[in-house]
């Protein structure tokens, strides 16, 4: 049976679906199996082969047979062209970094993002490998501009950032970087491929922790890098194959699984994110919310434009309180869980204290310290009421003001 490939004439939760998938040749089985196999039979004359050839069924390291299928399904869900899958979203980072940047190259990145990127662009890269980088506030499109050099190689961006959700256009910050003969990188996470599609913005290549939304359920980790087969071919022989940071086949079966459900899970996300936004914001103890999907965001038509169908589940948001509360806050807390990661299925929140080494690359009201909440898919009435009665119990009265 040839392979079967599902294209943008179908729906997303079509192509989440069917991409990727096929009956098993060998059992019958509609789904995939996990091939945990390190090795693969060789051909009869092998001598002729690539050792450190991508895509060949050679060695897992190569890619294996779960990896490619998940391939297969993220370009669909993306809109690219070829996928490499790795086996960390910091990996799909540090592999696209390391492929594409030589010494001596510019990179400018957005002064929000992952702390990985932080530390391997702020630090690591300059300091080791001679790759100049300049940390930019992305949403300042004149800022950009301002920041380019003749050897400006990568813009890299994240839209929106973590942990602020300060949004970047995608559109107009690739017009900037292909009129310099430089290339956009876009960090899709908070988004994922439901709500943001950067490739068809005219992004180069986006990256996306599959840990996180893709996955969906919290117990496998991944990440993916997505874009024209000339860049990913080449993030695969030099990244996958010759740093090793392959994915294994269980991890990729278990993503695989999850993606399947990533549009009706993303709907419940969005929905879910922008009532607590709205709640939040009601609360005179609350000093802000930073959430896209509020009119109050700075870059809310810019999200508008570019979030095809929502603002995802994640959010900050500060308190009018002192250190302490916000971690009596955390302790009574029943629902939402005390934990980094997000886009699990459950609620997850994380306190970041007044000591953050970035502090000063973030807005003033997050100076104070501030919570990062990943809203789950539970019902909405919970959630609201997890968090009216943790901060009634830590002496924070707003109660008769709660619209839900």
């Amino acid at each position: 049976m040839p392979e079967r490939k599902y294209g943008n004439e179908f729906g997303i939760q079509t192509r989440a679906v069917h991409a990727g998938n096929d009956v098993d040749q060998d059992t019958g089985a509609i789904k995939r199996p996990i091939t945990m196999a390190n090795s693969y039979e060789l051909p009869y004359d092998p001598t002729d082969l690539n050792w450190s050839s991508a895509g060949k069924a050679l060695y897992t390291r190569n890619g294996g047979a779960n990896q490619q299928y998940l391939q297969e399904k993220l370009a669909v869900l993306e809109g690219g062209e070829d996928c490499v899958v790795l086996a960390s979203g910091v990996a799909a980072l540090s592999g696209t970094f390391f492929a594409l940047l030589n010494s001596g190259d510019h990179v400018i990145f957005a002064d929000v993002t992952y702390i990985a990127v932080y530390r391997l662009l702020n630090e690591l890269l300059n300091t080791k490998y001679g790759v100049e980088t300049t940390l930019v506030d992305t949403s300042d499109l004149e800022a950009v501009k301002a920041a380019i050099k003749p050897n400006t190689k990568l813009i890299h961006i994240e839209t929106p950032g973590n942990p602020t959700l300060k949004v970047s256009d995608i559109k107009e910050l690739a017009n900037i970087a292909h009129e310099h003969g430089a290339y956009l990188s876009v960090d899709n996470t908070f988004a994922s491929p439901y709500n943001q599609r950067p490739i068809e913005l005219g992004a180069d290549l986006v990256i996306e922790s599959l840990t996180k939304y893709i996955n969906g359920h919290g117990d496998a980790m991944g990440g993916a890098v997505i874009g024209s087969t000339k860049l990913i071919e080449q993030i695969k022989a030099q990244s996958m194959i010759n740093l090793g940071g392959t994915i294994s086949p269980f991890n990729a079966w278990l993503i695989m699984r999850g993606a399947v459900t990533l549009p009706l899970r993303m709907k419940q996300h969005n929905e879910n994110a922008l009532k607590v936004a709205r709640y939040l914001e009601s609360l005179p103890f609350v000093s802000f919310v930073a959430y896209p999907g509020l009119k109050s965001h700075k870059g809310h038509e810019i999200a508008k434009k570019q979030m095809i169908n929502g603002f995802g589940g994640v959010l900050s948001f500060g308190l009018k309180a002192d250190h302490d509360t916000y971690n009596k806050v955390t302790s009574y807390l029943k629902v939402i869980t005390s934990a980094v990661s997000l886009g699990h299925d459950e609620s997850l929140i994380v306190f970041l204290g007044e000591e953050d080494e970035r502090q000063y690359l973030y807005p003033e009201a997050f100076h104070n310290g501030f919570y990062r909440l990943s809203v789950g898919i539970e019902d909405i009435e919970d959630i609201i009421g997890d968090l009216e009665q943790a901060f009634e119990k830590a002496g924070l009265n707003g109660s008769e003001i709660i619209k839900r």
